[in-house]
């Protein structure tokens, strides 16, 4: 029997397999005690079973559907509601390689549901808590799509973009009430993903990395304190790069006349 682990729980979204799996059992291995979230319980079950085997922690699942209301309200009362939860990870998510001549709408505004909808009502339930007691991680996972955007389906492209700009916005309105912050960009990974996503073989790729690989990457990402972290990128200064540039060309929007290239008189 397992007591209240003094790290507090980690909540985990699509825990019940690929990369929600491996963050609960690296969770686990933290000695966080785990709630795990996804739609097919059996599968639950399973992870649930293997972790308690092998980790003092305790673990408990709820099965739940985050692009069902009643499902995603379950989850955002535990998170507004327990004092023991300190880590959130914001992983549930679903993928597309279809063009928009070829998606079917429904399923994309269902990507858009779970992709952004739960994942930010998901924070929004958490980061009240996490401020008040002064700690709290909040973890999201988003994709190098979210910057390479023409490399697949826009929907899910953008929708990750979404997530990357959202996390620099929790950033700025969490990092001084002691909240961290991490978005993850994984590139392509060897996950059950590309099956649903209906490009199987992209899993056996070569540019394509294991989930076990990735988590750990992105573990060691938020303990050398990075607020976004990719995994498959070797040149971290290409990133912070990018980042000065952006910030830079962000303090040159202000201005009350069209630029002279338009000839506006």
């Amino acid at each position: 029997m397992t007591t209240s682990s003094p790290r507090g729980s980690a909540v985990v979204t699509g825990a019940s397999s690929g990369i929600g799996a491996v963050y609960a059992d690296r969770l686990a291995k933290r000695g966080y005690d785990l709630i795990l979230v996804a739609r097919n319980e059996e599968r639950l079950k399973t992870v649930a079973q293997r972790i308690r085997g092998e980790s003092n922690v305790d673990v408990t699942i709820l099965p739940a559907d985050l692009n069902d209301s009643g499902n995603r309200a379950k989850v955002e009362t535990l998170l507004r509601d327990d004092p023991k939860i300190s880590v959130l990870v914001n992983n549930a998510g679903v993928g597309s390689v279809a063009s928009i001549l070829e998606a079917d709408v429904e399923k994309m505004e269902a990507m858009i549901d779970l992709n952004i909808t739960a994942l930010t009502r998901l924070a929004y339930a958490a980061a009240p808590g996490f401020a008040s007691r002064r700690s709290g991680t909040i973890i999201n996972i988003a994709s190098v799509v979210g910057i390479a955007v023409e490399m697949l389906n826009g929907v899910y492209s953008a929708s990750k973009s979404y997530v990357l700009s959202f996390g620099h916005s929790l950033q700025k309105d969490l990092a001084d009430k002691g909240v961290r912050i991490q978005t993850v960009l994984p590139g392509a990974t060897a996950t059950e993903f590309w099956d649903i996503a209906g490009y199987s073989a992209q899993k056996t790729a070569t540019i394509t990395m294991s989930s076990e690989d990735c988590v750990d990457a992105a573990l060691a990402g938020l303990d050398a304190g990075e607020l976004v972290t990719i995994p498959g990128l070797y040149d971290v200064e290409l990133w912070n790069k990018w980042e000065v540039d952006r910030r830079v060309l962000s303090q040159n929007f202000g201005n009350a006349k069209p630029a002279p290239r338009y000839k506006i008189s």
